[in-house]
């Protein structure tokens, strides 16, 4: 496996009904595909995250959705970024991406986290706990799944699951990529060190230098060669052939959770709100800002979200085209 650019869709928003929604996501699947991404994602959540809209805006199940995008591409990796390890029972989280593997002959990316949206968990029914009892839950989690994954049957008493010769069958290979996503220096980049195959980390890019310094510690820590996990960063792209109007397109979002003015905003400021997470201007223009602002760091890969206009014909071609220089050699 490798993810150098991957595609994640965790807007909906389109303007169109319900029947049509599903075409416009698979739309933008084929086009991330034949734009050269590796991999496509969408979220695992019920409803739309805070900073991206509100909890009554469109959010289709993941893995449904998911098996869809297998039927309608060919080659592009499958994944959610990320599963949310507390909505499912991990035998079944194994079995889910399994099937998406058979599915999509050999193309399911396993991508996983503790899970933190209180909001849903409330509102489904769902336990919620405490920070730690979810990473708990997690590194439980991935003692029963990763075995499945592999075609080994899974025994385990834990304090929050069990399992009694689970098998897992069918399986199209034993090496499903398991990928975690988040930014816990200790939690979920430890979990990342004994577990994954991949690690996407989500913070701010101002924070990168001191991310990658948290994760060598722990590969260190596990024993394990720092180049023996890919690593990836998720940016929030907003791009234009015309630089203004993209910048304009900020604008707007940012003003919706009150943020009016980046030119004033103080240095400490800027880099703990939304907007260093932001790559914004031309495909040349976001291009440059990724590979100064992240890939000079040493991430191995990018993936990224349109959350303004991926949706729009000819916008994933136009990112794709520009970022798959900076990843593919």
């Amino acid at each position: 496996m490798s993810i150098r650019l991957g595609y994640q869709m965790p807007n909906f928003s389109y303007g169109v009904a319900p029947r049509e929604l599903f075409a416009a996501v698979a739309a933008q699947a084929r086009e991330a595909e034949a734009a050269g991404f590796d991999a496509a994602f969408v979220m695992d959540h019920f409803y739309q995250l805070p900073l991206l809209g509100t909890p009554d805006q469109p959010m289709l199940e993941a893995y449904s959705t998911l098996s869809g995008l297998a039927a309608v591409t060919e080659r592009i990796q499958l994944s959610a970024l990320v599963t949310g390890n507390t909505y499912r029972n991990p035998a079944l989280t194994a079995k889910t991406v399994t099937t998406l593997d058979v599915v999509s002959s050999g193309r399911a990316v396993l991508g996983i986290g503790a899970g933190w949206f209180e909001l849903e968990h409330q509102a489904y029914g769902f336990d919620f706990d405490t920070f730690t009892q979810r990473f708990e839950r997690l590194e439980e989690a991935l003692q029963i799944i990763t075995p499945m994954l592999r075609g080994q049957h899974s025994t385990f008493d834990g304090k929050w699951y069990r399992t009694l010769d689970a098998m897992n069958e069918p399986r199209v290979r034993d090496d499903l990529p398991i990928m975690l996503g988040g930014g816990g220096e200790k939690k979920t980049f430890a979990l990342a060190a004994r577990f994954a195959d991949h690690l996407n980390i989500i913070c701010n890019a101002s924070e990168l230098p001191r991310k990658l310094e948290a994760l060598h510690a722990r590969l260190d820590e596990a024993g394990r060669a720092r180049e023996s996990l890919e690593t990836s960063y998720l940016a929030f792209v907003i791009v234009d052939e015309d630089g203004d109007r993209a910048r304009k397109t900020q604008a707007d979002l940012l003003a919706r959770i009150g943020i009016t003015d980046l030119s004033s905003m103080p240095v400490e400021a800027l880099k703990q709100s939304p907007a260093d997470r932001q790559f914004v201007g031309t495909p040349d223009e976001v291009a440059e800002q990724l590979q100064a602002r992240v890939l000079d760091h040493g991430i191995d890969g990018l993936i990224v979200n349109l959350v303004t206009n991926g949706h729009e014909p000819g916008t994933v071609d136009l990112a794709g085209r520009a970022l798959a220089p900076l990843v593919h050699a």
